[in-house]
Parts: structure tokens; C-alpha cells; sequence
């Protein structure tokens, strides 16, 4: 069968590479001139399945309260006269209540741990080198308050068969001496060992190489600008070139994955997607002190920040800012994240030579992802992953591609058309 994937970013290449592999003519299009050059450029860099608790959950409205109008606040609703944005809030806000937020955790953690397997199947498969890292993922406390808001979820998780354990201070420092230097402040901290952490832009693109030269097709600086349907199903798509030359793409069957503007696409054949961009920040930092440097990567809860160790640079993300389209850098929320990093780990990196990048990451309400058949037999859906693109990205696209070949999927999941 033929198959047209829309979008290059991790769930796309991860979906043809799937697809290829059970026997399709697979085709990508992108509007960038390479593959991961936009939510998948510089992100945080973790695999991250234990770690993957929802936003929406009991105590989320209350902070989200308390951080509106803070320049550097970790979740920073900015309201506009946007109704989209006002009916995701409303949507959010409808699965802060318990029962959803552990159905949505529990979701999250199936398609994690499937992923994080496929993952590991595709690295040995491929011999593909992304500056991989499988030492872990620590969690760690600055404020009472936080660590002890974290008991609970630990302790679901770890109901739920992560390998989530609670570690105190110096045990903390023993699997990561970087963070000897604010051992005294530290109140705690949660590790889980399986979990691991790469620079995937470079996951991607080494992906899209070994795709290329197994028959897939990519098509670059291709902007999709419609998809047009004909008796019931998607007849082609429409697209214009670099030189702004319009494009017919045709396929038997077509894959969505274009993250935050799915949406747009989606709406004029009557599919309401219940995505908002969460534009999230990210800082690269030339390593400095080796010896001061982290090794492990790590989670900071407070100030909603991760840290990974790429090689010889050091990259800082996080945050989320909820205001439409824009990927505006706010210098003060770039410098909070330089704060930060300075405070916990001084002289680690090169903060003169920092890189500054920001990306909008495609949420949903619940943070579970969009996966599967929609109404048009012909359509699927791979988006809406938020901040856990590359936790997901292989399981959801081996997951896609057996749903397109007409094959039930592997894994537990709520699907969307099942």
C-alpha cells in the first residue's frame, strides 16, 4: 500500500520507518528542508516513562493560579482572545479530577513502557547512535512541599510496576555528584533506572537516513496546505514546493503527524482535534567543568526544567507557555532557566555561549496522545504527544503502522476509532 506521512519530527520518521518495515511505499512530507527541525529540534531529551505523570491532576489548577502573570512561571497560561485555547483550558481542567488523571497516568505509562522496548529493538536493529544515554533518570527536591506532593505519585507508579524508588539526599548525590554542591539543600529525590535519554534530533535524522535508504521517499520543503476528501475518504493532499509551485500528493492511505498544526488540517473534514501548542523552552550549553557537570539525566520538579547530558554539551528544557502559535523567545524566562542551571550546577557549562531555542509541543488536555483511525477509513492520527514525543515515538509509530496494515496493536492503549 501506498502511504503518505505528514510530518518529519520524531512521530513521523518513527511511522514510516514502521511502515517500511511491514511491507509499504511509504513517502514523507515536511515543510523544513531536514527532518526534526522543529518540535523534535532541541527538546529535552529523555525517554522518560516513569517520570510521565499528566499536567492535569488534582493540584494543577491551584498552581496554574498562583503562577498566572509570573514572567518565569514553569506553566504559564498567557490568556488571549483565542477560543480554542479557552475550550483546552476548560477540557484540562475537566480531567484534574482523580479518577481521570490516574486513568490518564495509567495510559501513559502502558504506551511508555512499550515504546521504551521498541526503542531498544530499533537501536539494535539499526546500529543508530544518538548520543544515548541508560543510566537513569533522577527526580530531584529542593522544596518540601514539592517532594512530598510526589509521594503519591510515586507510589502509583510504583503500584503500577514502575521501577519509581524514593531515594534521601546522599544517596541522591551518590548516583549524581554533580548535585554535591546543593546537597544540603535537597529534601529528596526519586530514581528510575530504566529509563534513558539522547539527543533526538539526531535520533531522528539518523532514522530518516536509514529509512531513505531502505525506499522511503522524503519530500522536503513541502508545505501541506490541505487534505481533500472525495466520497467518504482523503483523495489527495495538497501541498506547495520551495518555490511555492502547488502540489498533488496522492496515497492509498495517509498519516497525520504534524504535531501542533494537526488541528487546522483536521478541522475542515469535521475532526475536531483537542490539541493547544505548549510552547516549551530549551537552553544548549558547551561543556565547561566535566567535573562539575551532571552525567545522569535529570528531573527538576519545582522549576519543571529536565537536564541532559549530549556529549559534550548540556541541555536544559522545559517550562510550557500556552500563548497560540508563537515562537517568540521571552528573554526572561530564557534567563530563569539560565538561573537555575547556574544555581544547581556552577560552572558546569558555558553560559556565555548559551543557544536559546523554543518549540511548541502538541498537548492535549489529558497528555495522552491522539493515536489511530479516524472517520475517514483512509486517515490516521499520530499527534498530540506534548512533551513525550520521544517517550512515545517508537510505540506509537509501530503502533500506527499496524493499525494502518490492518493489524491489531501490541499494547493496551486507547486508540482513537477502536
Amino acid at each position: 500500500m501506498r502511504v503518505l506521512v505528514l510530518g518529519a519530527g520524531l512521530l513521523g520518521v518513527t511511522s514510516a520507518y514502521y511502515l517500511q518495515q511491514l511491507g509499504h511505499e511509504v513517502r514523507v512530507v515536511d515543510r523544513q528542508s531536514h527532518p526534526a527541525a522543529e518540535t523534535s529540534f532541541a527538546n529535552g531529551g529523555q525517554i522518560s516513562v516513569c517520570h510521565a505523570e499528566p499536567w492535569a491532576r488534582p493540584d494543577a489548577p491551584l498552581k496554574i493560579l498562583r503562577w498566572l502573570g509570573r514572567e518565569d512561571a514553569p506553566l504559564l497560561f498567557r490568556l488571549r482572545a483565542d477560543r480554542h485555547q479557552w475550550l483546552w483550558g476548560l477540557r484540562f481542567l475537566r480531567e484534574c479530577t482523580p479518577g481521570r488523571a490516574r486513568r490518564n497516568l495509567e495510559q501513559l505509562l502502558r504506551l511508555g513502557s512499550y515504546s521504551r522496548t521498541q526503542l531498544q529493538a530499533l537501536r539494535a536493529a539499526t546500529d543508530i547512535e544518538y548520543e544515548q544515554r541508560t543510566q537513569g533518570i533522577l527526580h530531584f527536591y529542593t522544596n518540601p512541599a514539592v517532594f512530598d506532593s510526589a509521594l503519591g505519585p510515586t507510589a502509583l507508579m510504583q503500584e503500577l510496576g514502575c521501577a519509581r524508588r524514593l531515594l534521601t539526599p546522599r544517596e541522591a548525590v551518590t548516583i549524581e555528584p554533580a548535585l554535591r554542591s546543593i546537597e544540603p539543600r535537597l529534601v529528596g529525590a526519586t530514581y528510575t533506572p530504566e529509563d534513558e535519554s539522547g539527543d533526538a534530533q539526531r535520533f531522528v535524522r539518523q532514522l530518516a537516513q536509514h529509512c531513505e535508504a531502505a525506499g522511503v521517499q522524503f519530500l522536503p520543503n513541502h508545505a501541506v496546505t490541505a487534505l481533500r476528501a472525495a466520497q467518504g475518504r482523503i483523495d489527495h493532499v495538497e501541498a506547495t514546493d520551495a518555490e511555492g509551485r502547488y502540489q498533488r500528493l496522492q496515497a492509498d492511505a495517509y498519516v497525520l503527524a504534524l504535531g501542533s498544526f494537526s488541528p487546522a488540517l483536521a478541522a475542515p473534514l469535521g475532526l475536531r482535534l483537542a490539541i493547544y501548542p505548549a510552547k516549551g523552552y530549551s537552553v544548549t550549553l558547551p561543556l565547561r567543568d566535566a567535573a562539575r557537570a551532571f552525567e545522569v539525566s535529570m528531573i527538576d520538579d519545582e522549576y519543571k526544567l529536565v537536564f541532559s547530558r549530549l556529549g559534550d554539551r548540556l541541555r536544559i528544557a522545559g517550562t510550557a507557555e500556552f500563548n497560540g502559535y508563537s515562537r517568540a523567545l521571552n528573554p526572561r524566562r530564557c534567563q530563569a532557566i539560565v538561573q537555575r542551571f547556574e544555581q544547581l550546577f556552577p560552572g558546569a557549562g558555558e553560559t556565555a555561549q548559551a543557544q536559546f531555542w523554543s518549540g511548541l509541543r502538541p498537548a492535549t488536555p489529558s497528555n495522552v496522545p491522539l493515536i489511530g483511525r479516524t472517520h475517514l477509513p483512509n486517515l490516521y492520527l499520530n499527534t498530540g504527544h506534548g512533551t513525550l514525543g520521544f517517550t512515545h515515538a517508537c510505540g506509537s509509530g509501530l503502533s500506527i503502522a499496524r493499525i494502518v496494515s490492518g493489524l491489531a496493536p501490541e499494547v493496551d492503549f486507547a486508540f482513537t476509532g477502536f
